[in-house]
């Protein structure tokens, strides 16, 4: 399966809002993601397939030197190919140059999502009690420390 990582811009919003609707109970609307583009504390990346199509996507807000990953999403065809590592390793690089820590929430049932958060040095460092909705579940909350930069 090849795909490439780029910076998602307007025309990749349409099929970025599906996604979100296949993949999440809450999801972002069309006119949020377009905001975002706009956000300069955001970076929002998309797997984009040779004929275009959105295979995944990942959204990072940045303070500081604190990162907050918003949201990782895979198509359901597309999971388990690397498309959802390869997402979260854009992000792991850039918080090793230039941050102290990413931060993200996880559903407690979505073993897969865990999994590959611990691969990449994530640590479970709390709990968000009802963080979800549709159904009700407590999120994980999951932090990947690194070095000081000197």
């Amino acid at each position: 399966m090849y795909y490439e990582i780029v910076p998602m811009d307007r025309s990749h919003v349409p099929q970025v809002a599906a996604l979100e609707k296949e993949c999440f109970s809450t999801p972002w609307s069309e006119a949020s993601l377009e905001e975002v583009l706009f956000d300069p504390q955001a970076s929002f990346i998309v797997a984009e397939a040779e004929d275009g199509c959105i295979l995944g996507y990942a959204g990072l807000h940045v303070i500081v030197d604190e990162g907050y990953i918003d949201n990782i999403a895979v198509e359901a065809d597309a999971r388990g190919h690397g498309v959802g590592s390869a997402l979260l390793d854009v992000f792991c690089r850039f918080g090793q140059a230039n941050l102290a820590f990413l931060t993200l929430e996880v559903r407690q049932s979505n073993e897969a999502a865990i999994g590959l958060y611990q691969k990449y040095g994530f640590e479970e460092v709390g709990r968000r009690k009802d963080y979800y909705q549709h159904p009700k579940e407590d999120a994980l909350l999951m932090t990947r420390r690194f070095l000081a930069l000197d």
